[in-house]
């Protein structure tokens, strides 16, 4: 019997599989797909918001703030990229300029620090590519970039580290109430817990019927990105947006943590994961960012992609224990800013768990502390003492972004390992360089094979399905 269950692996269930493991509780994850993040977590924008849009009074606007603030220590601890670049909205019109004032007023209700109304002037001052067409804009000092990714990763593994279990492979096919709390049973079998907490993204709404009467509906929305070579990193240093409308927060470009740019997304409506990019979405995508900054040299384009985010009925988060269901509770509806407030939802969560009876006795040895090697960093000295101690950082696989086979290895033998070659990508940058993984790719399938004791026709790209080799071709090679 499991104190508290979590169905879903992505940024949510992970920051609340971190936040219970600080607690002598017993706690476990069920991820339907074969690796944590592989859902809207890991296509996103990747911004950690200031928290200016969210109406005041949401769980939104309050829990956007805090989890932006807890990102700032718990990125460093957990050594996860992290960019406090701020942000600029901009303005072309005399409308935006009143939309841009209202939402000065709304992220002071909220509590957002630094908050500046410029004039366009002022705002190519700090961003020389700018658009001349600029008249006015909204600086946000405190927003970041992060790595959705490596985020959601290192809060699972910590929570492993600290007791949690993760089982992947692991989707849900029914719920039953019992008298000590509820049966969850699917792939994986059967699985007891005093509690459960929903976090299964587009699919919240399904897992929620199962064991709840009907209260809300996910509909997802789809958005395209451009992702630029290292070349146009550099072509702005903050998250340009420009003036949010029903959609979203609209095209946004922006530096990442790895030192591209990446521009996006529009907003479609989708069913399911349909995470397919198109001609016409991704046309969007580009002549509303030229508006933004003209310059962007989209030749330089090494990858496009598309995300799916999990919009439900209402404007605000679905938080807490559903109509009809004692013990079963809904993190559903975490569409942006999700990635901001996915630290601060755990902890609100925790407290709605406490308050239901979920005994909260806090660990003394809780493990707060990650830390991984990332050999292109290392000063010349650094890298021959690694490499003699252990050779295999000695030798690159991926030569577009230095990873080494010692990084693999080490991935290889995490807490939770990668058993996909785009699951190495995610840990530690193989396939992320220029080439696309056009040199290192067939190098992670060999040392998949060689490490997991799989054969080159079992290795997938990504989720399950997505064999890469078939068969052996007469001359020895692989059929693809």
């Amino acid at each position: 019997m499991y104190d508290v269950l979590i169905i879903g692996c992505g940024i949510s269930g992970a920051a609340a599989a971190f936040e219970l493991s600080k607690y002598r509780l017993k706690v476990a994850v069920l991820e339907k797909e074969n690796d944590v993040s592989t859902g809207t977590t890991k296509a996103n924008s990747a911004i950690l918001h200031a928290g200016y849009d969210p109406e005041p009074g949401t769980l939104m606007a309050r829990l956007n703030v805090r989890g932006s603030a807890l990102a700032r220590t718990l990125c460093p601890a957990l050594d996860v990229p992290y960019r406090p670049c701020g942000s600029l909205v901009l303005g072309f019109s005399e409308a935006d300029r009143a939309a841009l004032q209202a939402l000065w007023q709304r992220g002071r209700a909220n509590g957002v620090p630094g908050l500046a109304l410029l004039t366009g002037d002022q705002a190519r001052a700090l961003e020389g590519g700018l658009s001349p067409s600029v008249t006015c804009a909204l600086h946000a000092p405190t927003a970041a970039v992060t790595s959705p990714w490596e985020y959601c990763l290192a809060l699972a593994e910590t929570a492993v580290r600290n007791g949690a279990e993760v089982y992947l492979d692991a989707g849900v096919d029914a719920i039953a109430k019992t008298p000590g709390g509820w049966r969850v049973s699917g792939r994986r079998g059967v699985f007891e817990s005093r509690f459960v907490i929903n976090a299964a993204g587009v699919f919240a709404d399904r897992i929620h019927d199962l064991a709840a009467p009907h209260a809300y509906a996910i509909h997802p929305s789809r958005g395209q990105y451009f992702l630029l070579d290292k070349a146009e990193g550099d072509r702005v240093g903050r998250v340009i947006f420009q003036c949010p409308g029903p959609a979203g927060k609209g095209v946004l470009v922006a530096p990442t943590v790895h030192g591209n740019l990446i521009v996006g997304p529009n907003a479609e409506p989708v069913e399911g994961e349909d995470t397919a990019t198109t001609a016409d979405g991704l046309r969007y995508v580009r002549e509303t960012a030229e508006k933004s900054v003209p310059a962007i040299d989209f030749r330089q384009s090494i990858r496009n992609f598309a995300g799916v985010r999990a919009h439900a009925d209402g404007d605000d988060f679905i938080i807490g224990e559903a109509a009809g269901a004692p013990g079963f509770f809904d993190l559903a509806g975490i569409c942006s800013p999700g990635l901001s407030a996915a630290p601060a939802m755990a902890e609100y969560l925790v407290e709605l768990l406490g308050e239901k009876g979920l005994e909260l006795e806090k660990k003394a040895d809780f493990i707060c502390q990650r830390r991984r090697i990332r050999f292109h960093e290392l000063d010349g000295a650094e890298k021959a003492a690694l490499v003699e101690q252990n050779p295999a950082y000695g030798r690159i696989i991926c030569r577009c972004e230095t990873i080494s086979e010692g990084e693999i290895l080490d991935a290889l033998h995490s807490p939770i390992p990668p058993r996909s070659v785009d699951a190495v990508k995610r840990r530690c940058g193989p396939g992320m360089g220029r080439c696309q993984g056009g040199f290192c790719g067939p190098r992670v399938v060999e040392l998949l094979c060689r490490e997991l004791g799989l054969s080159p026709e079992q290795i997938v790209q990504d989720r399950a399905g997505t064999q890469m080799l078939f068969e052996e071709t007469k001359g020895g090679g692989a059929h693809v």
